[in-house]
């Protein structure tokens, strides 16, 4: 195993306080993996979307509220529910 980091990126340096944090890893079989994450709003709209990193980790700063995350990889598509809240960083791990 390459070891991925439970959770989203280090949260240094970030005021977690003033912030909606929704934040994780992509991981397949335990390993990390490419692809892309996007955030939905509860309507189901696209609101915006970032690739992971080479850690399988992703980041979104949104409003506080009920979102759902897609994660887009080869070979799979998959959803979470995740509800943010304003100064507390939402971890959210996906395997595909």
């Amino acid at each position: 195993m390459c070891g991925a980091k439970a959770g989203g990126p280090d949260l240094a340096g970030v005021d977690v306080a003033s912030e909606t944090i929704i934040q994780g890893s992509v991981t397949r079989d335990g390993e990390p993996i490419s692809g892309y994450v996007r955030l939905l709003d509860g309507g189901g709209e696209f609101t915006a979307e970032v690739p992971t990193s080479a850690t399988g980790q992703f980041r979104f700063f949104a409003a506080p509220g009920t979102w759902t995350l897609r994660a887009l990889v080869p070979g799979a598509t998959v959803d979470r529910t995740v509800v943010a809240q304003q100064g507390a960083a939402a971890d959210v791990a996906i395997a595909v």
